[in-house]
């Protein structure tokens, strides 16, 4: 049997720096399967070119392909590569804005958007805070809210994050429509990520799953179209503030 060696880091950097594969990445990192010819117009190529950009993603383990009837539809490999998607956007210097378009596009990201399959932003980071102030989760580490500690990695995913859940968690959540006590499922409940745009943490893991989709499912939250921005309705608005998780 082959031995392992060190992790190929600069390989996987390397699919990383083209900045057609970049966007492609970008443009999945909410977690959904999307065609071919959307990725094509996100990253700003060709059809040819991006069928290109495609397989080398796949043979580098950082995409999956699903087939549908004619149709394939392209997915990261898994939450580690949003995280370390979102990981170098921390580190990147911003792209100039030289539109409107691009401008408002930044501002919707940083305001609202998914980290795969949970929600972050502002939006995201606000949801952490409240739901420490209400006590649905608590912090462990005599920390506030949902403050960045020194020593936390920048924008990626926390191995262990320092909240558990609190008295009020089986109240909050179920008038939100979530089962604490469902199973089904080897994901660890409670992760968070440091945002990288507010560099505070948000929730992430099984939990973060699930409000998301709790948030979704009532029309709280709505996706823009070929954006992982995401909108917070009126009704979501007047829901969450009724709830006390919006100021």
């Amino acid at each position: 049997m082959e031995r392992a060696g060190d992790a190929d880091v600069a390989a996987a950097a390397a699919l990383l720096a083209e900045p057609a594969r970049a966007k492609v990445l970008m443009a999945l990192a909410d977690g959904r399967a999307l065609p071919a010819s959307l990725l094509a117009t996100e990253a700003g190529v060709s059809a040819q070119t991006v069928s290109s950009h495609l397989r080398k993603l796949l043979d580098g383990g950082l995409l999956t392909v699903e087939t549908s009837g004619r149709h394939r539809y392209y997915r990261l490999a898994g939450p580690e590569v949003a995280a370390a998607v979102e990981a170098v956007a921390r580190i990147a210097r911003p792209q100039p804005i030289r539109s409107l378009r691009q401008s408002t596009r930044a501002a919707a990201l940083r305001e609202a958007r998914t980290c795969y399959d949970h929600v972050a932003g502002r939006l995201g980071v606000a949801l952490l805070e409240a739901l420490v102030r209400r006590e649905a989760l608590l912090r462990t580490d005599g920390g506030s809210g949902a403050e960045r500690r020194p020593d936390d990695p920048l924008a990626q995913q926390l191995p262990h994050g320092p909240y558990e859940l609190g008295p009020a968690a089986p109240e909050i959540f179920g008038e939100l429509g979530i089962d604490l006590s469902a199973g089904g499922s080897s994901r660890r409940l409670l992760r968070f990520c440091v945002d990288w745009s507010e560099q505070r943490h948000h929730l992430a893991g099984r939990l973060g799953a699930a409000l998301a989709t709790a948030l979704f499912d009532r029309a709280w939250i709505a996706r823009r179209p070929h954006h992982r921005a995401i909108d917070l309705t009126s009704a979501g608005r007047a829901g969450l503030t009724e709830l006390k998780l919006l100021a």
